[in-house]
């Protein structure tokens, strides 16, 4: 690896799912990959127990890790997420607002809870982080900000509702965040993965006619894997990527070209 984030420190959202042997989530590819660029990572979750897993793991492949406990819908919580970081590493460079769910429901069929949760995951939950993450990068001189977004805040589909407006959400916000903070060199930018393998999907994907439907609708012919997805973050993260902010990065296998 190249260094490419020798130096900086990265909270990750969502990034429990790091654990070997098991599938990876985007968060959880990102934290091994943001770790070998040499980041010092805070890997934050819900899931306490494979969070802790994923970071015994890193810190005995040689990386610099914490595990955080963090509700993304809680400010209580990222307040005290964003602290326990500084803490550790002594500053906060790199936010990727990764965390993420969703309910396969048509509008008639979704219920008001399952979309306020949603909507508190996707849009609450990167406003939060994004909002708090501001001025400990304000202090560090700049910072870069990673929204996870999806295809699906661009296009729809015939099974979810709150998801496509979540991701949508999360897709302008990041660029209101982007004009505001632009001067102060604290650039955020949006993510946007197609179908890929995670812990999300992998019990709908291992159906061998959805896989197969799924991958003839990609150009490419394949789902992709969440490295891809991950080695997107660590480019916007890095300094490669200093005059980029407000942009959409789609990696999606040609998917929404057509």
């Amino acid at each position: 690896m190249s260094n490419r984030l020798e130096g900086k420190v990265a909270l990750i959202t969502g990034a429990a799912s790091g654990v070997k042997g098991e599938t990876m989530g985007f968060g959880g590819a990102a934290a091994w990959l943001f770790a070998a660029e040499g980041a010092k990572v805070a890997v934050c979750d819900i899931k306490d127990e494979q969070g802790k897993k994923t970071v015994t793991q890193l810190r005995e492949a040689g990386h610099e890790a914490v595990f955080i406990s963090l509700d993304v819908t809680s400010e209580e919580q990222w307040k005290r997420a964003i602290t326990e970081t500084v803490k550790a590493f002594g500053k906060l460079n790199v936010l990727v607002n990764n965390a993420g769910m969703g309910y396969m429901e048509k509008v008639e069929f979704m219920t008001v809870e399952q979309w306020d949760y949603e909507m508190a995951v996707h849009a609450k939950g990167t406003f939060l982080g994004t909002k708090h993450a501001i001025p400990e990068m304000r202090k560090a001189g700049g910072g870069s900000i990673v929204n996870t977004s999806s295809i699906f805040g661009f296009v729809g589909s015939p099974d979810s509702t709150a998801y496509h407006a979540g991701k949508g959400a999360a897709r302008i916000f990041t660029k209101a965040a982007a004009i505001q903070y632009a001067k102060e060199n604290i650039r955020v930018n949006s993510i946007h993965p197609g179908g890929v393998v995670t812990p999300m999907t992998e019990q709908m994907l291992s159906k061998r006619r959805v896989r197969e439907a799924f991958e003839a609708k990609v150009p490419m012919g394949r789902l992709g894997m969440p490295e891809e997805i991950a080695r997107g973050m660590v480019f916007l993260a890095s300094d490669e990527a200093s005059y980029i902010t407000g942009a959409e990065l789609v990696i999606d296998g040609g998917f929404i070209a057509q």
